[in-house]
């Protein structure tokens, strides 16, 4: 039996059972993060258009921007690890925003091999220049808060964002129970 493509589920049957007491103040909360998400990612999108970068682009000069701000050095294992790319992407990803004057790289003065990458001084200025407005605003309606309310907010954020990068709870599940069974099977020698 195959679902009708032009019919779309009846409001709220989806992921929640809006019937439910209690739940539909809690579907308003999750439809405003995924407002905020949208809206974010178009925030995103438009500052990287705005500086003529790709989002990995973008993601790299803000982390590099971050570890200067920490006092810490960044090398291309490092940007490599955040974000999760191989050494051949990190290598050309390199390339092009040195090429473009997004970033400076030195060779590491306590060795003389190992590269030290940094955020030129016009990523600074552009990053400053296409966000800062934006983040003025965003810091002033989390000012706008009571302390109960930022509290209560940053709660919210860091459990729904440990859901997000945590495993499905179906796949844990399912591979608790094959390790299980695996664990209760005789071992077979060979």
């Amino acid at each position: 039996m195959s679902h009708d493509e032009s019919r779309p589920p009846a409001e709220g049957t989806y992921w929640y059972d809006a019937k439910k007491i209690g739940v539909s103040p809690a579907i308003e909360v999750l439809q405003a993060v995924r407002r905020f998400r949208v809206a974010d990612a178009a925030m995103r999108h438009r500052a990287q258009t705005e500086m003529n970068v790709n989002e990995t682009d973008m993601t790299a000069i803000r982390h590099l921007i971050a570890c200067e701000r920490l006092h810490r050095v960044a090398s291309p294992k490092d940007l490599s690890e955040f974000l999760n790319i191989s050494s051949a992407a990190t290598a050309k990803l390199l390339s092009r925003l040195s090429a473009s004057g997004h970033i400076r790289r030195e060779v590491n003065p306590h060795d003389g091999r190992a590269q030290r990458l940094f955020a030129t001084q016009s990523s600074h200025e552009q990053v400053r220049q296409v966000l800062s407005g934006t983040h003025e605003q965003l810091m002033q309606v989390a000012l706008d808060l009571t302390a109960d309310q930022q509290a209560a907010i940053v709660q919210f954020l860091d459990a729904m964002s440990a859901i997000a990068v945590g495993p499905r709870p179906e796949v844990s599940a399912e591979r608790e129970s094959t390790a299980a069974a695996l664990l209760r099977s005789p071992q077979v020698k060979g």
